[in-house]
């Protein structure tokens, strides 16, 4: 039934939408303006050293490349919505402000894993939402656990599976640094998604409990 009314109460509420549009407008932009790039992305040496604070947000506003952002808004809108309806029937009306919480908290706790790594390493840089559209992903396995997810439309498994899929292999690629992508950044933004979630309120993590305990009843 909650998983119902969430996708009622969807098209009442549409953060989601607008946080796709101006993180794509701003992406677009520096895609041909290096100076927008450099001076916003994600650089621990320039947080530290020169105080820019502001990059620890700024950075999830910026892709580096159509493949990065396009990948990071289709999940954002495949999970943002339903994860604002379930916030919508738990909280009512202080719903959106909730979401914009966890969306720009997670933003900054998903950075202090790298910080923490390369505040001493100038060259280091980052870009990219994913922080926060895995901290909605993991709310949204709070929200529905089982509800069936497809990868690449032929594989269906339940959401609890592919989050537990997804910080296995966040761990294994985090720890060979073997490409140019931030896993730690998806691992801490899960994380923390998940448990801003549950505890936001005693009613939705004893659903969540519920719904696990039904599993292993049946």
């Amino acid at each position: 039934m909650l998983l119902h009314r969430a996708g009622y109460l969807c098209s009442m509420i549409n953060l989601t939408l607008p946080i796709i549009v101006v993180t794509s407008l701003v992406s677009i932009l520096a895609f041909n303006r290096t100076e927008l790039m450099a001076r916003y992305q994600f650089n621990a040496y320039m947080i530290k050293h020169r105080s820019q604070w502001y990059r620890f947000i700024t950075h999830a506003f910026l892709h580096a490349d159509w493949m990065h952002l396009i990948v990071n808004m289709l999940v954002l809108y495949s999970f943002g919505r339903f994860v604002e309806g379930n916030l919508a029937y738990h909280f009512g009306a202080i719903s959106p402000l909730l979401y914009l919480l966890m969306y720009f908290v997670a933003i900054i706790v998903s950075s202090v894993s790298s910080y923490r790594k390369h505040k001493e390493d100038h060259w280091y840089n980052a870009v990219g939402a994913s922080g926060a559209v895995s901290a909605v992903m993991f709310s949204s396995v709070v929200f529905g656990p089982f509800m069936k997810i497809y990868l690449y439309g032929i594989l269906p498994l339940p959401a609890i599976l592919w989050a537990a899929l997804y910080v296995a292999y966040s761990m294994y690629m985090g720890q060979r640094e073997s490409d140019n992508i931030n896993h730690d950044a998806h691992l801490w933004g899960g994380f923390f998604g998940m448990f801003f979630t549950l505890l936001l309120s005693p009613a939705i993590a004893q659903d969540f409990l519920s719904q696990l305990a039904q599993v292993f009843q049946r």
